[in-house]
């Protein structure tokens, strides 16, 4: 058996707080036969303690489901903090490694263009070579259609 005082202390109310629990419709009814009064003070038995406890707990639990969806609690909030400081650290770590990539396609580029111009030059040069060649084989061709008779019906048969 507890006083309301007792009770009011456990649940962290005020006393007249309790009695107005008491008092209403619902948990007064059940709480008939839970109660006696000693001494003049209201004395609640085991039964009647829960089920007091249990109605602050119910209003609590709605109050704290209200106030959370109006404006976060501290905890949420150091959470939320924890949570944002992660997420800048490994921005900054993911723009560190973005550098070092863009850093390399430079390096990569510029082999890239160097080999280029190198199979370029390659290909110009063989290309000079294929014309001089092919320079070369129509003089020759040009000094045989030059020449007459006999050295050019010879000339023909060794082509």
């Amino acid at each position: 058996m507890k006083t309301i005082a007792e009770i009011s202390t456990e649940i962290g109310v005020s006393k007249q707080a309790v009695h107005k629990k008491i008092k209403r419709q619902p948990l007064s009814i059940g709480l008939q036969g839970l109660t006696t009064t000693v001494d003049g003070r209201l004395m609640v038995n085991n039964d009647g303690v829960i089920l007091i406890k249990r109605e602050f707990n119910r209003k609590t639990v709605n109050q704290s489901d209200n106030q959370s969806s109006t404006k976060p609690s501290t905890i949420d909030g150091l959470v939320d903090g924890a949570i944002v400081k992660l997420l800048q650290e490994n921005i900054l770590i993911l723009q560190k490694q973005l550098d070092v990539k863009d850093k390399q396609i430079e390096e990569l580029t510029a082999t890239v263009k160097i080999q280029a111009e190198s199979i370029n030059a390659a290909n110009k040069n063989e290309l000079a070579e294929t014309i001089i060649d092919g320079n070369k084989k129509l003089i020759e061709e040009n000094k045989i259609k030059d020449k007459g008779g006999i050295f050019k019906i010879f000339s023909r048969k060794n082509k």
